[in-house]
């Protein structure tokens, strides 16, 4: 089977489609928005998933073009006219198939991960079965592909049903509203958009994912190996079982992806020393950029009374509204993967902040000035309109005897702990 394996790798379009998805998939992770999977595997694998939103239906016309072969070498009747069964040439080339667009999967998974190993120690087991069921769906797809293209042996059948495939995925939400929860069930790329950094899929979804996709996949391999109405029965049955099944174990509730959370990837992992630091378990490997400058900025907020003696990363959720515990002796910030340049300044601003649920407190511009004003640099922020206005605070603040103005910023600092 192994020699066979070869030969039909070499012969078929595999290798060609398998190059084809890979070098799509690279490019769709480098050419948009790193930032949207650099945080950690979990982001990795989700990202991958909705990327299949293109792959898809490219596997799908992969296999349509292959599944076309005897027609295009004229051997249909041939072929059929002889004893030999028809799985001994259908297994070979189905496999082949499988073999080549698992495999782009697993090497664009690999071309991420690249960038991943000096920052990422955090690996979720869920991570793993999220790039599991992508791979089945495109084995699936291709699958479905082979099976078009024997009962459709058109050069017009493979981009059509590229063009199918791409028209049903993002017709899936729309059709299945407000039972959002069917979408998850049949679409693999439903909910994958722009993971937060403690994102997770439950392993249920991914079950209910991996039964629906397994009975297509059958479904495709049984219409590709037909040569009677019993094959084709079966194969109708297999993906009505799956869609069964599939359902009952999904949970029949929306937003299931969107607001699951991963109460590890959450945790907070901190320094050896003191002042103590810490940040969640995804960012971990960052603690070595975080920590001296975690310190410096401890180091100037010395200056106010009750100032914070330790800092951890802002771990609040907002899409389940679960904020970071809060404390006086405690600065908070945000850390996001490849903006760790500045976090001296943002931890000192921070400290003057007040919490997102609060509707009282400093404004932004304010708590800008006062953290710049203990720095002792004119405040900057990417928005030119908060410069601005943050600087004439600033200058305010700086024009005031030291005594003052110092009296000022540690009110403004009470205002943020108290939310009036």
């Amino acid at each position: 089977m192994t020699r066979v394996l070869g030969i039909e790798l070499r012969r078929s379009t595999a290798i060609g489609a398998a190059l084809i998805l890979l070098a799509v998939g690279v490019a769709l992770l480098y050419l948009f928005d790193e930032g949207d999977w650099s945080t950690g595997w979990m982001q990795l694998a989700m990202t991958q998933r909705l990327y299949l939103g293109l792959l898809w239906p490219l596997a799908l016309a992969a296999g349509a073009w292959q599944g076309r072969r005897e027609h295009q070498a004229k051997v249909t009747e041939l072929f059929a006219s002889t004893a030999r069964p028809r799985s001994h040439r259908t297994v070979p080339t189905m496999l082949a198939l499988a073999v080549a667009v698992a495999g782009a999967y697993l090497l664009m998974t690999v071309a991420g991960g690249v960038s991943l190993l000096g920052t990422a120690h955090y690996l979720p087991p869920q991570a793993l079965t999220v790039v599991a069921v992508g791979l089945l769906s495109l084995v699936a797809a291709a699958w479905i592909g082979l099976a078009a293209g024997r009962a459709l042996p058109w050069l017009v059948t493979a981009p059509a049903l590229a063009v199918a495939g791409l028209g049903l995925l993002l017709t899936i939400p729309g059709a299945t509203r407000p039972r959002g929860w069917l979408a998850l069930v049949f679409s693999p790329i439903y909910e994958m958009n722009m993971p937060d950094a403690y994102t997770t899929v439950p392993g249920r979804i991914s079950a209910a994912q991996a039964i629906w996709l397994g009975a297509l996949a059958v479904t495709g391999m049984l219409l590709f190996a037909s040569r009677g109405w019993r094959s084709r029965v079966t194969a109708l049955l297999a993906v009505t079982v799956g869609v069964i099944l599939a359902v009952t174990v999904m949970p029949h509730r929306n937003r299931q992806v969107v607001d699951s959370v991963d109460p590890v990837a959450k945790a907070l992992v901190c320094a050896a020393d003191e002042p103590r630091v810490c940040v969640s378990r995804v960012h971990q490997g960052l603690l070595p950029d975080v920590v001296p400058q975690a310190r410096e900025a401890l180091t100037v907020l010395t200056r106010l009374p009750g100032a914070p003696t330790r800092v951890n990363e802002d771990n609040s959720t907002y899409l389940s509204d679960v904020p970071a515990p809060r404390s006086p002796d405690v600065a908070l910030v945000r850390i996001r993967t490849g903006r760790t340049a500045d976090l001296t300044a943002q931890i000192v601003v921070a400290a003057f902040e007040r919490p997102y649920d609060c509707d009282n407190g400093p404004d932004f511009e304010d708590s800008l000035a006062a953290g710049f004003w203990l720095i002792g640099e004119p405040p900057v922020h990417e928005d030119p309109d908060t410069t601005a206005g943050a600087r004439l605070r600033w200058q305010q603040l700086r024009a005031l005897p030291a005594a003052q103005a110092k009296a000022e910023v540690a009110a403004i600092r009470q205002s943020a702990l108290t939310c009036r």
